[in-house]
């Protein structure tokens, strides 16, 4: 138990500073270059987890991975990196870090949503109402009524589209997760995914690797330790105990991403971000609750 509660912690403080980090980091990368680094990088990190689950999985019964797998897993790497982190940088860059982190832990909520409509995972009483929570939740971020200073409409958006968007690459790697390896899967998904990043820079002249010997400590950061080990450790986490447990990840990390912002990035935390933060805290603690079921009793 100790090692899974470790497991969870360092993922959760890894994910908590990503937004931080990556706010920094957006001041001296491209959008798609800083992006396609981090998860190259963090693919590469997974890969020899990947290569041992793939060898007891696959080569040594004879076998390899079927094209239809194949051509999902490639799916859901754009879905993840040309997509979803994509957006997430790009509205980083024009959003502050502490709701750009609230905002992507609803994609919980999107997943829920999107399982329902494509999946046999139906919504309950508990789902229905952290929906409902997590869209009030997005209300109070997003303060339509006077957008917080540091946000922008377009930043608030790409976030939202970062979180429906992961939310989906959650959905869609469900499919091939327990075929292909949650090992193999993540690292293929990032590796491919960031090859089609790769692709647009060079036919757009964007910058590949310029700029990474000014600030080899903030690619080895974000790149190594937050996308590589982050999601190491959380997918640990959840080969240590389950999915339900790997969840407190997003549970926690609300609470330390903001403070983070405003010690490092000296950000005001308005009132309504707080009461965001609180309600996706509770609509998160609601998911991690069994529905409770109302049975009549004959007379």
């Amino acid at each position: 138990m100790k090692k899974v509660i470790t497991f969870v912690v360092a993922t959760a403080f890894l994910f908590g500073t990503m937004e931080v980090a990556l706010k920094i980091g957006g001041a001296s990368f491209d959008a798609l270059q800083l992006t396609f680094l981090r998860f190259i990088i963090g693919g590469l990190v997974l890969a020899p987890f990947a290569l041992k689950e793939y060898k007891d999985m696959y080569i040594s019964e004879g076998k390899r991975i079927s094209r239809e797998d194949f051509i999902w897993v490639f799916l859901v790497g754009v879905m993840c990196i040309p997509v979803s982190m994509l957006a997430f940088q790009i509205g980083i860059q024009n959003c502050n870090a502490s709701t750009a982190a609230s905002i992507i832990c609803l994609n919980s909520v999107f997943t829920m949503l999107i399982a329902h409509i494509f999946t046999s995972e139906k919504m309950d009483i508990n789902k229905t109402l952290a929906v409902f929570m997590g869209f009030i939740a997005l209300f109070f971020m997003m303060r339509p009524w006077d957008v917080q200073e540091g946000n922008t409409p377009f930043g608030l958006l790409m976030m939202l589209i970062a979180s429906l968007a992961f939310a989906s690459y959650t959905v869609m790697g469900k499919r091939t997760v327990a075929r292909v390896g949650v090992f193999t899967q993540t690292s293929l998904s990032f590796i491919l995914g960031s090859g089609i990043l790769l692709i647009i820079m060079i036919l757009t002249g964007r910058p590949i690797v310029a700029g990474v010997a000014q600030h080899p400590l903030m690619i080895a950061y974000v790149g190594i330790l937050v996308t590589g080990f982050g999601y190491l450790m959380y997918f640990l986490a959840i080969k240590a105990s389950n999915a339900t447990t790997g969840s407190l990840v997003f549970f926690i990390k609300p609470a330390i991403a903001p403070l983070i912002a405003i010690a490092v990035l000296g950000e005001h935390i308005m009132w309504n971000t707080v009461v965001g933060i609180l309600l996706l805290l509770g609509a998160s603690l609601i998911t991690l609750i069994k529905p409770v079921k109302i049975e009549k009793k004959a007379k």
